[in-house]
């Protein structure tokens, strides 16, 4: 298996990577686009043609970036629908009023290190909004996907995943005290498992997905993060001399994944700073490498099947 490299770096931003590409003609959702990296890989994907959705739980805030966007680069076609991640009812109307076929669904939305909060199936907020309202995303557009021919699905995964595999036997912290860290690395080894079983199972409809680890940023997702923890580990940063990324260059691995030639029928990989990264026993520097248990096609297969169970069991009544 060859492994994905390309001549980008760390330092290259979403534009970088989009240089020279013609989206004209694609479709692409980006959930999550009205902040953080997701403006960023919408604006790039716009600028290189594409048709752009901001799936988003603040349309206004949508709305503002779309229009920054248009303003910035017109011509382009950027719009704005609503999608809260946690709320499956939500996710279900954002699919029925979908229409037509779908190139691109970047996953990008998330949320980190909340207090411990559950949605009204009593599922773990992160895990919830993170993984299963993505799972959900991406079986209701899975007809528009496989329409396209060739689509791509972007799951945007973190090296916060080396804080906890996926722990079947109490995904929810029923039984156990709830850790925010542990719950958000929970969700995302999920969100690499997905691109792994996602492309064994949609590979043949032409349907490829890659997780992403976008690297270290300050955006809105520490929102959850005490000041002491976010002072702490901005000092811990700092006196290391870890590089962070900005928003531009954050988006840029999400980007490669979705327009890159390398990357043409290939999935199930994880990517980190535009290329695959390496498998490793421990998270290196905090931020790079992928764990084993997280690209593990026998666990992918499993919490494919345990998502689907969980999906289709009715919720509670009201």
């Amino acid at each position: 298996m060859t492994r994905i490299d390309a001549s980008f770096a760390a330092t290259s931003t979403a534009r970088d990577v989009v240089e020279g590409i013609d989206l004209s003609g694609r479709t692409a959702i980006v959930t999550g686009g009205a902040s953080g990296i997701g403006v960023e890989t919408a604006r790039a994907l716009a600028y290189a043609g594409a048709d752009v959705t901001l799936a988003v739980r603040d349309v206004d805030a949508g709305r503002r970036v779309a229009q920054e966007i248009t303003g910035a680069r017109p011509g382009a076609s950027v719009r704005v629908a609503s999608l809260d991640l946690a709320d499956i009812d939500s996710v279900d109307r954002f699919v029925d009023t979908w229409t037509g076929i779908l190139h691109l669904l970047i996953n990008n939305a998330g949320v980190m290190m909340t207090p411990e909060l559950r949605t009204p199936r009593g599922w773990e907020l992160q895990f919830a909004t993170n993984h299963l309202g993505h799972f959900a995303l991406a079986h209701g557009l899975h007809g528009a996907l496989a329409a396209a021919g060739e689509a791509r699905i972007v799951s945007v995964s973190s090296s916060g995943h080396g804080a906890s595999d996926i722990v079947y036997e109490d995904l929810f912290f029923d039984r156990r005290p709830y850790d925010a860290g542990q719950a958000y690395g929970q969700s995302k080894t999920a969100n690499a498992l997905f691109a792994v079983e996602a492309t064994r199972r949609w590979a043949g409809d032409g349907i490829t997905a890659n997780a992403v680890m976008p690297g270290g940023i300050w955006t809105n997702l520490q929102r959850h993060w005490t000041p002491d923890v976010l002072a702490a580990t901005r000092k811990h940063v700092a006196a290391a001399g870890l590089f962070t990324k900005t928003p531009e260059q954050g988006a840029a691995t999400s980007v490669f994944a979705a327009t890159s030639p390398s990357l043409k029928a290939i999935g199930g990989r994880y990517l980190e700073d535009c290329r695959e990264a390496e498998v490793v026993p421990a998270i290196i520097d905090g931020l790079h490498g992928v764990l084993p248990y997280a690209i593990d096609p026998a666990n992918a297969r499993r919490l494919w099947d345990v998502s689907h169970d969980l999906l289709h069991t009715p919720g509670p009544t009201p």
